[in-house]
């Protein structure tokens, strides 16, 4: 189901083959890996949740190239070793393409906790925001974003309830989390935001963000 509040698009290169995941009201979805490159040359592995009639539009192998569009999902999974939000796409079309590289996303949805601002060892200004953002039949999606700079500072003095629109690229990002006194590698997924818009702000502090 369409949801104008959560879209992204996204085209790579397929890294992994679709392996079954689960089945809910009699679909079956099976969860694959895709390429996608950065300008910097860098590359993000991103999962994508797609049911079988949704596959059945393309005839997939590894290393094909392939354009998905659909919606950011979280998924909160109680495990054992402890809670931890799940990130994927949601794909509502795949298909084979010739395109270049493609990683967008705009979300709209409110500051769900108290946002985290900080500045990196050169300087640089970067603010943590998770942010809820509605789904049909009364969910919920929580997406983790990374915003920048003048975005950043905006974001620092934002009350959890605050309506926020932002237009990014989902990101992979590998880090070490020690469980038990063993170092296990594990992969983050965020949205690294380039626009921000708090629509609920005045106007002059809209203008005055739009300035800068």
């Amino acid at each position: 189901m369409e949801n104008a509040a959560n879209r992204i698009a996204l085209t790579g290169a397929l890294d992994t083959l679709p392996e079954y995941s689960h089945t809910n009201h009699d679909r079956k979805f099976y969860r694959l890996t895709l390429a996608v490159e950065r300008l910097s040359g860098a590359v993000d592995l991103l999962p994508v949740l797609a049911a079988e009639d949704v596959l059945e539009q393309a005839d997939l192998f590894c290393g094909e190239r392939i354009a998905v569009t659909g919606q950011l999902r979280s998924f909160n999974n109680r495990a054992p070793e402890g809670r931890r939000l799940i990130i994927s796409v949601y794909a509502e079309t795949l298909t084979t393409t010739d395109a270049p590289a493609q990683n967008e996303t705009f979300l709209e949805g409110a500051v769900c906790k108290p946002p985290v601002y900080r500045r990196t060892p050169l300087g640089r200004e970067i603010c943590d925001v998770m942010l809820a953002v509605p789904r049909p039949y009364r969910r919920t999606d929580y997406i983790p974003c990374i915003l920048w700079g003048k975005n950043a500072q905006d974001a620092a003095d934002a009350l959890p309830g605050a309506k926020l629109r932002v237009t990014g690229r989902l990101q992979s990002r590998d880090y070490i989390k020690v469980v038990d006194g063993v170092s296990q590698t594990r992969t983050a997924y965020e949205l690294s935001v380039t626009q921000a818009e708090f629509p609920d702000a005045p106007d002059f502090w809209k203008k005055t963000a739009a300035f800068f």
